[in-house]
């Protein structure tokens, strides 16, 4: 085999490995239906990109203050989610409200 098809096959299956179980949670968020931030558990949140536990946190306690998330930039209300962030995150997330069962 020449150098390079050796090279080749050694960075895929370094990629390969790379993106194996510990990848799981993300790639199950990023290829099913968007996250519903209001109603979304800090787990679920952490498997975001760029999202890790105390920034899951604060999501959580943002919408348990403001009574939920009224649009997807409210995220932005978050700190620890800027403008950039939000922008990588916004696919990947959505808004609906939650259902409470009539008094």
């Amino acid at each position: 085999m020449s150098r390079v098809l050796i090279a080749a096959l050694v960075i895929t299956l370094g990629i390969a490995a790379r993106t194996g179980a510990q990848d799981a949670p993300r790639a199950a968020t990023t290829a099913s239906a968007p996250l519903n931030l209001n109603a979304a558990t800090a787990a679920q949140l952490e498997a975001l990109p760029g999202i890790g536990k105390a920034t899951a946190e604060r999501i959580v306690e943002y919408r348990q203050k403001n009574g939920g998330f009224k649009k997807a930039e409210d995220l932005m209300n978050v700190r620890g989610v800027g403008e950039k962030n939000f922008l990588k995150l916004k696919p990947l997330v959505t808004v609906t409200a939650i259902r409470t069962a009539a008094p």
